[in-house]
């Protein structure tokens, strides 16, 4: 329920407030935003009365809505992507160990903040997931942020200069996740700039990877100024996928800006074999065995595509071969 445009009064708190209520709809943009406005007024001299409404207002909404993760997009400003929903932890499923020690390192971070601010450290924490594609990275993302009630700002640099990047990440509260996939796309963040020096070749310096402006407009420098330096937002982690660490440039890799990497690789039999008793809990451990056996998928998601397959076309095993065969 939204007031209709034009200006409405009401009372709350034995004070009067008027409200503006704005609507237009962006013909410029393919996606066709609309933009709202509120604009609210009271009568006084204290400013305090509106921040403590505004504080109303949110609070009345996390009451509402709980605690849960969004996904964010940026389009002008950060949109929440509608429909999105995000994994449930249980359901990443990787080598023994992992995920714990991934989940006390955040827990950990996330406890330390006057820590930081005594230290003078700046209160942000980097993290890289990187391995071949399909292997989950981006799931494990996503159920990080949402075990811990975070919502996710996800980054496409080829979106952006620096700075307009600058700006979008100046714009994300504390207590997020900011997510950067395939960084290493980002020509900027290559420890080589193709196509000036061949091997055994100097670059000039005036063509150094710190100059060279890459065709979607961030450089290298942009990226480093948006992880440690002076806009970089505080209590935020950062999150950032690669199928080719080999491609990034050791300046991002350093401390302070990549605290905590993680491999993701090809599946093993007993993740496998894991992913198989969650889809079928009622199966014993050597149909599971067998199945994984037979189903030769590299990846988690070649094999939960193979279990899908299974699932809608019945408990067929020469369904699961033919599958697997075609995968492979």
């Amino acid at each position: 329920m939204i007031p209709a445009p034009g200006k409405h009064w009401f009372w709350l708190g034995g004070r009067p407030f008027e409200v503006w209520f704005s609507r237009t709809d962006n013909t410029h943009e393919r996606s066709g935003r609309r933009i709202e406005s509120f604009t609210f007024r009271t009568i006084g001299r204290d400013r305090g009365a509106l921040q403590r409404f505004v504080d109303d207002v949110v609070q009345s909404h996390v009451r509402h809505e709980g605690v849960r993760s969004y996904l964010y997009t940026y389009n002008d400003g950060w949109d929440y992507v509608e429909g999105y929903s995000s994994r449930l932890l249980e359901s990443v499923l990787l080598e023994p160990g992992e995920k714990e020690y991934l989940l006390r390192d955040v827990l950990r971070f996330r406890r330390s903040r006057r820590r930081y601010e005594l230290l003078g450290i700046p209160y942000h924490r980097g993290y890289l997931f990187y391995g071949p594609p399909g292997t989950g990275k981006t799931s494990l993302v996503s159920a990080l942020a949402a075990n811990f009630g975070l919502s996710i700002y996800m980054v496409n640099l080829a979106d952006f200069s620096d700075r307009s990047l600058m700006s979008a990440v100046n714009q994300v509260p504390r207590n997020s996740v900011m997510l950067f996939e395939d960084i290493d796309c980002m020509k900027g963040s290559q420890s080589r700039v193709d196509g000036i020096a061949g091997a055994g070749e100097s670059v000039p310096a005036h063509h150094s990877k710190e100059n060279v402006t890459p065709q979607n407009g961030v450089t290298l420098s942009g990226l480093l100024n948006v992880l440690d330096g002076f806009h970089a937002p505080s209590g935020v982690l950062f999150v950032m996928t690669t199928n080719h660490v080999e491609k990034l440039d050791p300046a991002l890799l350093r401390p302070g800006r990549i605290d905590y990497k993680l491999y993701l690789g090809k599946a093993s039999d007993q993740q496998k074999m894991e992913l198989y008793r969650r889809f079928f809990p009622d199966a014993a451990e050597q149909e599971a065995r067998e199945f994984v056996e037979a189903s030769q998928a590299g990846t988690m998601a070649e094999f939960q595509g193979l279990l899908l397959a299974l699932e809608h076309g019945g408990e067929s095993m020469e369904l699961v071969e033919a599958v697997a065969n075609r995968e492979t």
